[in-house]
């Protein structure tokens, strides 16, 4: 039997490629969420449930597993991995997040670093930092609807005291 069947090198799992780290299963995170619901309703404590939206909201713009999304300067979207809603793969691209993250809001952006761009390409779609920083619709919803259960959870919170 012959390892490499005829080629040269052997195969990049042979080499000793680096492997990217598995992640943890996004169902143990939901399994959590199913949790605080489960002891919402048992307990009948919208406090728990307020604690439950509160973990949910935390997830999404801080720990979730999903990709950059910034559009690069060919116009496909970056598809390196990241960490949260609000997080880039970069400094160059979480400035242009950022800055969607303002817009998203409706405002500009009061410490937005303005840097042509110095580097022109011919030949292929150059697109602006403001069309490249654009969040996706997913994105977009699931930020604002964490936003949101933030300002529930808050408000929630402050009239759980009175």
């Amino acid at each position: 039997m012959v390892p490499n069947l005829g080629r040269p090198e052997p195969s990049a799992a042979r080499k000793g490629a680096r492997r990217l780290p598995r992640r943890e299963s996004a169902l143990l995170w939901w399994a959590l969420f199913a949790a605080f619901a489960g002891a919402a309703w048992w307990f009948q404590s919208w406090r728990v449930a307020l604690l439950g939206l509160l973990t949910w909201c935390l997830y999404e713009f801080l720990l979730v597993p999903t990709l950059c999304r910034v559009l690069k300067r060919q116009g496909h979207p970056c598809t390196k991995r990241v960490r949260g809603r609000l997080f880039a793969c970069g400094p160059n691209h979480q400035d242009m997040k950022n800055d969607a993250l303002w817009r998203l809001a409706g405002l500009r952006n009061p410490f937005q670093k303005r840097a042509e761009d110095t580097d022109p390409e011919t030949g292929v779609v150059v697109h602006s930092p403001d069309v490249r920083g654009r969040l996706t619709p997913a994105d977009r919803s699931l930020v604002v609807l964490a936003a949101l259960g933030t300002i529930a959870t808050l408000v929630g919170t402050v009239y759980g005291f009175r």
